[in-house]
């Protein structure tokens, strides 16, 4: 936390109390713990607010926030890495009405978890709601299932996602060349060599990110869109004796029997894919402290990467569902990637090997955005000394020629290689790194928002960014 300081008068001139910033605080109504010293900016007279010291360089806007958090959101790669889940439990109608049935949910999680960032906009922001608004002695309780939720979540984005990507690169080569069947260690390796990829990526300054970020989530848009068009348009099922597209009543009305479970419960296990491709949007949150006009430019990004993501991912869902000619061949193709599988149902070799590489080239870039946002989250912990005092002094140092967290990279990237060796215990371990953090991220989103929903009231201060009225209902849908 920063050090209170006896100066409470901001670079206007103005004296200032917690009361008078738009936020809710763990220091109360007290006065903001200026620096005498330092020519204070409204951005970091909200972060004095919240109890923190400013760090890191504020070179992030509107739009480059967005960029990093649709780049982690991913959309493209992301349904490719979980389509065993959305279409292997539930078949065509889990993807078409079962994820319009998930995002109202999730669209409210995202704006529920806007408002909480308009009025706390700090990197550790989910679990430091949860102890702010927490009912009095339960806010470390609160903090900790929220902050390790997050925390699981995090730190399996990127090598879940890596993992994805090298999954589908090793099936590319395996379409080119059908001699070559791949092996675990040849999908272990180039993930790792992936990940150490990423963490250099990651150490680099803010500015530097930022640029890198705003290309890639504009590739994956456009690679998104490209593919939505390319598969319906470039089809050869017609030359299978097939009619082009699937008929609306079979996409629409047949649940595939995946499971063991009854059709309902189907149904609602097919929300994993839906949650995990849908769980990027907290990235702009974690960024608050690297965001200029932060209390209302992070918030903004969150509500519009999942409104974006979620309109678009649908769209390829009912490309998918009404194209796939047998799902169970899908998923258990020696091809080892269900997406690449599908592709080859459905498409000439040529257009297969090009959705693939635009695929592929999305991933890498999710991976990275997937990378920056936890090395945050990770820092900040380390600056609360989650971690224990001594690993947390060197998790939470702040490299002084990048200013980025590069030790809180590493550590993260170290811990990911590690999981990584859950590729060898079968598709069911591996897939674990998906189920944790779908469940863990949500876990984290909503713990705060419940809490503010049925035990705050009046003790929430809304930032510039709310919901107004709908706070409650909406907050309680979420």
């Amino acid at each position: 936390m920063a050090e209170r300081n006896s100066s409470v008068v901001s670079a206007s001139g103005r004296r200032k109390s917690v009361a008078q910033e738009p936020v809710t605080s763990v220091l109360k109504d007290g006065d903001v713990p200026y620096d005498p010293d330092h020519d204070w900016n409204a951005d970091e007279e909200v972060l004095a607010a919240l109890g923190y010291k400013p760090e890191f360089k504020r070179e992030f806007n509107l739009w480059t926030t967005f960029c990093v958090s649709f780049a982690v959101l991913g959309l493209l790669p992301s349904f490719a890495t979980t389509l065993y889940y959305g279409m292997g439990y539930a078949g065509t109608a889990g993807m078409s009405w079962g994820w319009l049935i998930a995002m109202v949910g999730i669209q409210c999680v995202a704006a529920s978890m806007a408002e909480l960032c308009s009025s706390m906009p700090t990197s550790g922001g989910l679990y430091y709601a949860a102890a702010v608004l927490a009912p009095p002695g339960w806010g470390p309780f609160a903090a900790w299932i929220t902050g390790w939720s997050n925390w699981l979540g995090q730190i399996t984005g990127a090598p879940s996602v890596n993992y994805g990507t090298a999954a589908m690169t090793l099936a590319a080569a395996s379409i080119s060349n059908p001699s070559y069947v791949p092996q675990n260690y040849h999908t272990f390796l180039l993930t790792v060599f992936i990940m150490l990829i990423h963490g250099c990526m990651a150490s680099f300054p803010t500015r530097w990110i930022a640029k890198v970020n705003s290309v890639g989530s504009t590739f994956n848009i456009i690679a998104l869109i490209i593919v939505i068009i390319l598969i319906p348009a470039g089809t050869n099922r017609e030359s299978q004796g097939l009619s082009r597209f699937t008929p609306s009543s079979e996409v629409w009305g047949t649940i595939y029997q995946g499971t063991a479970f009854p059709p309902g419960i189907s149904v609602l296990m097919s929300f994993i894919g839906v949650i995990w491709t849908m769980s990027g949007y907290d990235s702009a949150f974690h960024l608050s402290e690297e965001c200029s006009n932060a209390n209302i430019a992070s918030p903004r990004a969150i509500f519009m990467t999942s409104a974006v993501g979620g309109t678009f991912g649908w769209f390829l869902q009912l490309v998918v569902a009404y194209t796939v000619v047998d799902i169970g061949a899908c998923l258990i193709s020696d091809l080892g990637q269900p997406f690449a599988a599908y592709l080859t149902q459905v498409l000439p070799q040529k257009l297969v090997l090009a959705v693939l590489a635009l695929t592929i080239i999305a991933g890498f870039a999710m991976g990275q955005g997937c990378m920056i946002a936890a090395s945050r989250v990770t820092f900040a912990y380390g600056r609360d000394d989650c971690f224990g005092t001594f690993p947390s002094k060197y998790i939470k140092h702040v490299n002084s020629r990048t200013r980025t967290p590069v030790i809180a990279v590493w550590f993260n990237t170290t811990i990911g290689c590690a999981l990584l060796l859950l590729i060898f215990g079968g598709p069911i371990a591996i897939g674990a790194l998906f189920s944790i953090g779908a469940i863990a991220a949500f876990v984290a989103f909503t713990t705060p928002i419940f809490i503010r929903v049925f035990f705050v009231g009046h003790r929430f201060r809304p930032g510039p960014w709310n919901l107004g009225r709908l706070s409650m209902p909406i907050g309680a849908t979420a």
